[in-house]
């Protein structure tokens, strides 16, 4: 649960600094995360990234001082941050379908986006199966793509590289890899800084690197392994999100911000069973003092 008390805490501080500079890395902190994960964790609870998030929330303002004030709207713009009336106008109009001049018009259709709010709510008896394993650390071996912080420009990226691997010869070539558990082809997402993000389409092995691929080891931790139906993009999220909103905030465990592996079960030729697992790394829960 100390999760959701962290997470609503920096969604607080996003609310009391809209008219203001907002920092990622202080609302991570707040959250008790890196600035990635915080981001990331953001995106899948929330199903919207967060820079997106924080311009809906200022144009929510901006639309309610449009109406209520005698504010300048190039006054209004600077005040949430805005330094250019274009890039104003078009931010407002993105969200509202309208121009900050037109929004001062009685009658005027506006959106109103209202503050997330993070809490534990009954919405349904689904089963959600899983499993916990402890496990050494894990060498795998394939190819990668980097990543950027930004969960938005991710979720183009990682489809796209799938989608080449696939296509290619060196998909094979990674199947051949495979001779240690879990049997099959990792999709791996592993954050270690800023500049240092990458997505892994890899095979677990203890064989000689290939020319053209890279290796990198998982560290050893604690897995909650769940089920997916082994279509790449939605149920991996859609795992993430259950993950975050249903099993972590009621059980005793923390997200370990370790890199999250995708299982593919796969055979050295590549054939795919259609079965697929989501592994993510997890501690005990520390209770706060």
């Amino acid at each position: 649960m100390e999760w959701l008390k962290h997470i609503s805490r920096a969604i607080d501080y996003i609310e009391n600094n809209l008219a203001n500079d907002i920092s990622y890395d202080e609302a991570a902190k707040i959250a008790c995360c890196s600035t990635y994960y915080f981001e990331r964790m953001f995106s899948y609870i929330s199903g919207i990234s967060l820079s997106e998030y924080i311009r809906k929330r200022r144009m929510t303002a901006a639309a309610f001082d449009l109406q209520k004030s005698n504010m300048r709207v190039m006054d209004i713009a600077l005040k949430y941050g805005y330094k250019s009336p274009t890039a104003f106008n078009r931010a407002f109009q993105s969200v509202h379908g309208v121009s900050p001049t037109a929004a001062r018009t009685e009658g005027t259709l506006l959106n109103a986006y209202p503050p997330i709010r993070f809490s534990i709510s009954v919405i349904g008896g689904n089963d959600m199966s899983y499993r916990i394993e402890s496990k050494k650390a894990m060498r795998i071996v394939g190819v990668r793509t980097s990543l950027e912080e930004d969960m938005e420009e991710n979720q183009k990226i990682v489809p796209v590289f799938w989608n080449k691997t696939l296509n290619s010869k060196v998909f094979k070539d990674i199947c051949g890899l495979i001779n240690k558990e879990p049997y099959g082809i990792l999709g791996i997402t592993a954050y270690k800084g800023p500049k240092d993000i990458y997505y892994y389409i890899a095979a677990p092995t203890n064989k000689p690197v290939p020319k053209g691929m890279v290796e990198f080891e998982i560290p050893a931790a604690t897995w909650v392994i769940f089920e997916s139906n082994g279509h790449f993009k939605e149920s991996v999220q859609s795992i993430f999100k259950r993950f975050l909103t249903e099993w972590l905030p009621t059980s005793d465990y923390e997200y370990a911000q370790l890199p999250d592996v995708e299982v593919y079960p796969t055979d050295a030729a590549g054939a795919s069973s259609g079965h697929a697992e989501v592994w993510i790394a997890i501690n005990k829960e520390r209770s706060e003092k």
